[in-house]
């Protein structure tokens, strides 16, 4: 299986420049230092979340003809909405696959677009975008499992990797993989020292557990569907799962509850909205010091598309009060590659 390359996301990031931000790394001294940790709070994307680089990536690479006939995509919500920006702008028809359990900020988000969008049940968002692939004659565009896309999200890493060439570890949020497989390539091909750990909710761990058996892993939907992180219910697809074998040095699980002390203390202390999916990076710097390597960390903050009422409840819920990043280990060992 051919991976994605250094040259692929450089050439990806010539294709984006211009409608993406360059998001800056922002230092955390409230965490443990200065220096101790940076933040990479992409967040701050015009959609609020990375996934508008791997979509425009993927849609600039499509020739008129597949243009014409539109696309579709399939997302729990970063995706869609922007894949709906990247059609818009590319003056493409889009129609997205979207599960009714959804957050409505992220449904409303995708439909101020332009996309129409399609809800379904759990775990049905794949087979009803196959039909409609079907029936429109449309282009794909899946949330991970795609080369073009894969590369669109490792621009991360590159940016990461001109900014602190130093860093000594780089944690990651890890669904279906995508993201994680191209900032691992970018930082492990740019950056001598690094170490690159993703991060997953420990009622979604299925990816620690294919990568510990050295094979991809089924956990049912329900049991997925159990973490508050709606956007790391996915699953790696043979294309990423490939990839994180070949450049993660380690995956480790947060909590339920320290996903939300860390949303809570990115708000109180950094300034920044994140959604729980977003905030299980940091949370793993934050509660997970016995496993990390030593050494200058960056924790992407994947996205920010958080309910109001979820984040005003997390802020009205949770203490204020930062950990001694003395908590116990998750998980056990490091990634057999």
């Amino acid at each position: 299986m051919d991976l994605v390359t250094v040259p692929d996301i450089r050439a990806a990031a010539d294709r984006i420049r211009d409608a993406t931000v360059r998001t800056p790394l922002l230092p955390c001294p409230w965490a443990g230092g200065p220096g101790s940790l940076w933040v990479k709070p992409e967040s701050l994307q015009a959609v609020g979340a990375f996934k508008i680089r791997g979509a425009l990536n993927a849609l600039a690479r499509l020739d008129t003809e597949r243009r014409r006939r539109g696309v579709v995509a399939y997302s729990s919500g970063n995706h869609a909405r922007a894949v709906a920006a990247a059609a818009r702008a590319a003056g493409v028809r889009a129609h997205v696959v979207m599960p009714d359990s959804t957050p409505q900020v992220k449904i409303d988000g995708t439909r101020a677009y332009g996309a129409e969008v399609v809800l379904c049940g759990p775990g049905e968002r794949e087979a009803v975008a196959g039909r409609l692939v079907t029936e429109l004659g449309a282009e794909l565009v899946p949330p991970f499992d795609h080369p073009d896309v894969i590369a669109g999200q490792g621009t991360v890493g590159l940016e990461i990797a001109a900014d602190l060439p130093d860093v000594g570890v780089v944690l990651v949020p890890v669904s279906g993989g995508g993201l994680a497989a191209g900032v691992g390539t970018a930082v492990r091909a740019l950056c001598p020292r690094v170490r690159v750990v993703g991060v997953e909710p420990e009622l979604a761990a299925d990816a620690r557990e294919g990568l510990h058996t050295g094979r991809r892993v089924d956990w049912p939907v329900a049991d997925r569907a159990r973490t508050m992180a709606d956007g790391l219910r996915a699953q790696p697809s043979e294309l990423t799962f490939a990839h994180l074998r070949a450049v993660l040095d380690d995956i480790v699980t947060v909590g339920e509850d320290e996903i939300r002390a860390a949303m809570a203390l990115l708000a109180r202390h950094g300034g920044l909205v994140a959604e729980p999916s977003g905030a299980v990076a940091t949370a793993a710097w934050l509660f997970r010091a016995p496993r990390l390597p030593d050494g200058p960390a960056v924790a992407v903050v994947s996205g920010g598309n958080v309910d109001p009422a979820l984040l005003a409840e997390v802020l009205s819920t949770t203490p204020d009060g930062l950990p001694s990043r003395t908590a116990a280990v998750s998980g056990s060992g490091g990634v057999d590659r």
